[in-house]
């Protein structure tokens, strides 16, 4: 399997396809200017402009071989939210299929610098976007697979937590641990002075961090992008480590 996914890559192109769609349609469902609650300061139509110049980003990524510095950020004039979203995925789409996952391509996360990498984001991304639209028009909530959720969950902890937080220069004020637990796999996350890192691992390995977080696949897949509350999960142990950590995924994800 190329890259660092859990599941096979095949799913990810399935999974974007379906997706869209759920997020297209959510969009229908109220006027663009209705607020995003999970997005503070976005609305409906926002979210589906930053997915359309998401999409423009990636594929620039992929075709230059480093971070775009312009882009498609908005809709041409007369041109559709919808349209400009669609044109975007079209586009990355075709790039996709130019490409076997495990294909070298530049990204921002030094762990997997393939097209793999991008399949994987792009499907994450509009997965929580389309949430987002679900949970701010009143449709009903659509639910991932156990697996994909995982992945997801892996992907936040890996990318996001232990690479976009020194990216950012941030990292945790006290060094402590705290243990993941979803669909029977198991992660570290460690901060403090100097360290952030995360990994998959063992339940014994698991057993001895400071504080540890529990939930079903698709609530903490939620949960560690923020989109739902601390009560969502369970939790025990440091009080401390695990407001450390919440508040360490909301600035790795913001």
């Amino acid at each position: 399997m190329a890259g660092q996914a859990l599941i096979d890559h095949g799913r990810f192109l399935d999974a974007l396809g379906i997706e869209v769609e759920l997020l297209i349609d959510a969009s229908h469902a109220a006027p663009a200017g209705t607020p995003v609650p999970s997005c503070p300061g976005f609305t409906v139509g926002e979210v589906v402009r930053h997915i359309g110049g998401v999409y423009r980003v990636a594929k620039l990524w992929m075709t230059e071989g480093r971070a775009p510095k312009d882009w498609q950020r908005y809709p041409a004039p007369g041109q559709s939210l919808e349209d400009y979203l669609r044109q975007g995925f079209d586009a990355l789409l075709g790039e996709f299929a130019a490409h076997e996952p495990d294909a070298y391509a530049a990204s921002w996360w030094p762990a997997d610098r393939t097209y793999g990498f991008w399949w994987r984001r792009m499907a994450h991304e509009t997965t929580v976007h389309r949430y987002d639209l679900e949970d701010a028009t009143a449709e009903p909530i659509t639910d991932v697979a156990d697996d994909f959720a995982v992945d997801g969950i892996d992907e936040v902890l890996s990318a996001w937590f232990a690479q976009r937080l020194p990216m950012l220069g941030l990292s945790g004020t006290i060094t402590r641990t705290v243990a993941v637990h979803s669909g029977g796999h198991h992660w570290i996350a460690r901060a403090g002075p100097g360290v952030t890192e995360a990994w998959h691992c063992s339940a014994e390995e698991a057993a001895t961090a400071d504080g540890s977080v529990t939930a079903d696949p698709m609530a903490m897949y939620l949960w560690t992008w923020g989109r739902l509350p601390l009560r969502n999960v369970n939790w025990s142990g440091d009080d401390d480590a695990i407001a450390q950590f919440w508040s360490l995924l909301r600035l790795a994800t913001k």
